[in-house]
This record gives structure tokens, sequence and C-alpha cells, in this order.
């Protein structure tokens, strides 16, 4: 067992112990309260730049189970405050150490996450290093941004996916900003055809393939950032029925002129309560995000769902444009489910039976 710091930008610091990867690294500190799914965190691209504090206290009793990979691990650090050594799941092909090690991603255990957890809530998300000593000059750590996240993790060439089971029913071009493996699957599952498609590529490549939808999946980093991808989004508009998820939804609310902004500390976490506007229900939902739409600022959308604890928006319709997007992720592995209907509804946009 060997000792590390986690050094927080206002100069806090916190004593653990060393896992994964022996290796110093800073990267911009986020709370996750997921009780369940540590695999499909950390094969979630979403996460791209950032060290990943897990506020539920024993991580890694499943093991690592390559089938609910979302898609490469793109963490800078993970920091828990119990690390299982001896992982019991029939599905298990190896450990969180072992993991973290092969893709040289440090990890520290041992500290108080709740306590780092109300610091975040209190100050916001902020910059944080892993390492063996304590440096005395702080610059670097604070003057750490994320950013280029989406051409990180987008992959390089574009792939085509067959449905599952008999010819298929739809042919849908997926734009990967980062994209977890599952809304692929989903697709798939409902007769469709994926193409995925890397970020840099070019509505008129898009539209060449003549397909019946348009996926703009999750992915890291700051939405205002990624100015060709919503220049493309544009072209996009009206052209075919689009649904947008995650940064897929923010991308589309600047791509009609509205604007996005950062929350203090983001929504992490598979247990946030959103409200259908148009309904009586309110769905849990599975989500990872740092920013959030200015709901007022999108003028040509309507807010669709909102957050019950923040009243952040959760979902834009595009009347006239053949788009709705949300915030949230309906195609959740790990849970949960409420709102896989939305895939649903995107193949009946598909049929032609809903504009």
């Amino acid at each position: 067992m060997k000792t590390g710091y986690l050094v927080l930008a206002d100069g806090q610091v916190f004593q653990g112990l060393r896992f994964g990867a022996e290796a110093d690294t800073v990267g911009e500190l986020v709370f996750t309260t997921g009780m369940c799914g540590y695999v499909e965190t950390l094969t979630d691209p979403s996460y791209a730049g950032q060290i990943v504090l897990q506020t539920y206290p024993l991580i890694g009793n499943c093991g690592i189970i390559p089938e609910d990979f979302e898609g490469d691990c793109h963490v800078r650090g993970y920091v828990v405050r119990e690390r299982c050594d001896h992982p019991s799941n029939f599905r298990s092909e190896g450990d969180l150490d072992g993991f973290l090690k092969e893709r040289g991603v440090p990890g520290l255990y041992g500290v108080d996450t709740r306590q780092l957890t109300r610091i975040l809530r209190e100050s916001g998300v902020m910059n944080a290093l892993i390492c063996d000593q304590v440096p005395p000059d702080l610059s670097v750590l604070r003057s750490y941004s994320v950013s280029g996240a989406v051409e990180a993790v987008t992959r390089k060439e574009a792939a085509v996916f067959p449905p599952e089971g008999g010819s298929p029913r739809f042919r849908v071009a997926l734009l990967d900003y980062g994209a977890k493996r599952n809304i692929t699957q989903e697709l798939r599952k409902r007769g469709c055809e994926v193409t995925v498609f890397p970020a840099s590529t070019a509505a008129e490549t898009v539209l060449a393939m003549k397909p019946d939808g348009v996926m703009l999946s999750n992915g890291p980093g700051d939405p205002a950032e990624n100015v060709y991808q919503i220049a493309q989004i544009q072209k996009l508009l009206g052209k075919v029925p689009l649904f947008g998820i995650c940064l897929g939804h923010q991308l589309t609310a600047l791509a009609a002129g509205g604007k996005t902004y950062k929350l203090k500390y983001g929504h992490r976490g598979v247990n946030q309560p959103v409200r259908d506007l148009g309904g009586p229900r309110t769905y849990i939902t599975s989500q990872n995000h740092g920013y959030a739409v200015d709901a007022g600022s999108v003028k040509r959308g309507r807010v669709s769902f909102a957050n019950a604890n923040d009243g952040t928006c959760e979902g834009l319709d595009y009347p006239g444009l053949r788009a709705f997007t949300v915030q949230f992720h309906p195609e959740a592995r790990g849970g949960p489910r409420d709102t896989a209907f939305l895939f649903d509804r995107f193949v009946e946009w598909m049929k032609g039976g809903e504009r």
C-alpha cells in the first residue's frame, strides 16, 4: 500500500492510498452518485478529462465486465472510499485495480468521499491532482481545462451495425461525439441499421446516405467549443427526423440559436427526477453532464422536460424542424429504463407518424 494525495485547486489536500496506474494526473474533479454501474461510468466517454469521485463507498465488488463497457476508458483518475480486492460475479473477467493499470489511469482510495462531495457541492467542480508528493506550486493544476474532448473520444472511421434479426426497417446515421455503445444497441433492437460517423463528418456526407433518421450522441466537454459540429447540425435540422441525447441535446440548442452554461457541480448519477411538461409523470433518469441549455434562449424550441430538483432544461421539441432532444440518458445501462420509450418515439417519427 502506497500513500498518495488528492490536491484540490483551492489548496486542500486529502491523503489516501494509491491503486491503478502509478502516475500523477490532473483533471476536473466531479462526483457521481450512482449506487451501481461503476463499469459503465469508467467506460463512458463523457467523463473525458475528468477525475471521477464515487459517492457510493464500496466500488469494485462486481469486478470488471467487458460486456457492460459503454466505450473506451477516458477518465483522468478515479477516487473511491473503499475498493474491493476480491470481486465476486459470474460475469467478471478482472478486477478494478488491473483495469485501471491496463489503461494508465491512477486511482486513490481510503479518501473521505463524503467530505469531498460536500466541498464540490458548496464550491462547485474544481481541478484536482492525484500525486505521490504535494507540489509547492499549483499553477499547472489551476490552469488545467478540458478542451478538444470530442475530437479525442470520437471514432476515427465510419462503421455500420446491422439490426438485430431480419432486414433493416430503418437506416439511422449516428454522429459520434463520444457515443455510449447502448445508443446503437437500442436502435438495433428496434430494427435499425446504424451507421456511426466520426464527429468531423460533414452534414452533406450524412444526407448523402439518405438516412431515415439522425441520432446525435452524448459526449464530453464544453458544448460551445464544438463550432464545426454545431454548423453541421444547422444543415441537418428540418431535413430528416433528428434525436439528440446529452451533448447532442446541447449542440442542437446551440445550432437553433440558443445558449448553454456551466452548472455548479453538474448532474451525474442514476436518480435524477425529470418532469414531463406535457403530462403528469416524473421519470427517474441517468445523467452525466456539467452544462445545461438556457431554455429561454432557444426561440425555435419548446421545453418538454425539466429537472424536478433545480428546474433546469432536460428536453426540447422543435416544432417544424423534425427534431427532439433530451439531456438525460434514455439508453442507460445499469438503469433506470424509465425513458427508453423515447427510442420508440424516434422510430415513429421515422415512420412518418409524428412531426
